[in-house]
């Protein structure tokens, strides 16, 4: 299971996605990706705070189309298993001096309930935590 963040959500919905990204994507089944209600939030908030026009409504037809479309049964919601894992991950963090966002660490704590591994480009968000990362800009 791979659990998409939010950078990758965004580049796969834009335009021109980097080809990497891709390429990865392209190489994986479709029924092992999943973004979060974490990420799903994430990217409608920015949609609702970009000012209007094209470039708006053009991303919000590919949120749509994501999360109503290509995600519609794989988006993994925030739950008591999570929510143990997200208070386990931020007391690590902060012990170790190295404090999370709330969005990273509940997208990490539901892919650590779940098993899954974390598809990023912002790999240091997720360091230090016991769960497997993966970078798909940089990976073949």
């Amino acid at each position: 299971m791979f659990v998409l963040d939010t950078n990758v959500v965004s580049e796969f919905m834009q335009e021109r996605p980097h080809p990497s990204v891709l390429l990865w994507l392209d190489n994986r089944l479709e029924r092992d990706l999943f973004v979060t209600a974490v990420t799903q939030a994430e990217v409608l908030t920015g949609l609702a705070i970009m000012p209007e026009g094209q470039r708006r409504e053009g991303l919000a037809a590919a949120a749509d189309r994501a999360f109503n479309g290509v995600f519609a049964d794989r988006v993994l919601p925030f739950d008591r298993s999570a929510a143990h894992a997200y208070a386990r991950i931020t007391a690590a963090r902060r012990r170790a001096g190295r404090p999370i966002a709330q969005a990273d660490c509940q997208i990490a704590a539901i892919a650590v309930a779940r098993g899954g591994t974390v598809v990023t480009r912002n790999v240091r968000d997720y360091e230090a935590i016991d769960i497997t990362v993966v970078n798909p800009w940089e990976s073949r």
